[in-house]
């Protein structure tokens, strides 16, 4: 389970903190390029994460369960959104090029690779829900 919130979201930059269980992250994203972008993850004790969150994040958290699923070569991270983006699933591999070749598992049925709306950070401000009845 994670519960996380961002201090700054722009076009180049997102700081995001995230809680997961006992331990807690400060990441630093810079703007995607194509499919890449570059990312700096440390370590926080979970008490200041908790603090700013509550502090910095506006309420705007986005909370999930993330689960590891080997296909092939690589392993997707699936995370199965709560709370406002319930009932949201997304999955994603990390590829050490863009043009790696992998397999698509049978149980994706959407590519969304490109649609920000997927990205966490708009879903921290625009909620799955809310844009998804509007469709």
């Amino acid at each position: 389970k994670m519960v996380q919130g961002y201090l700054l979201r722009t076009m180049e930059l997102a700081i995001r903190l995230r809680l997961a269980g006992e331990r807690a992250f400060l990441t630093i994203k810079g703007a995607q390029k194509n499919f890449t972008r570059s990312e700096y993850e440390y370590s926080i004790p979970a008490g200041d994460a908790e603090k700013m969150l509550s502090e910095f994040a506006d309420g705007k958290l986005v909370s999930k369960t993330r689960y590891f699923i080997p296909a092939g070569k690589h392993t997707w991270e699936v995370d199965i959104f709560e709370g406002a983006n319930f009932p949201l699933a997304v999955a994603e591999i990390e590829l050490s090029r863009e043009d790696e070749t992998f397999e698509l598992p049978d149980w994706i049925t959407t590519e969304v690779t490109g649609d920000k709306r997927y990205n966490n950070t708009y879903l921290a401000e625009h909620p799955y829900n809310e844009w998804k009845n509007q469709e």
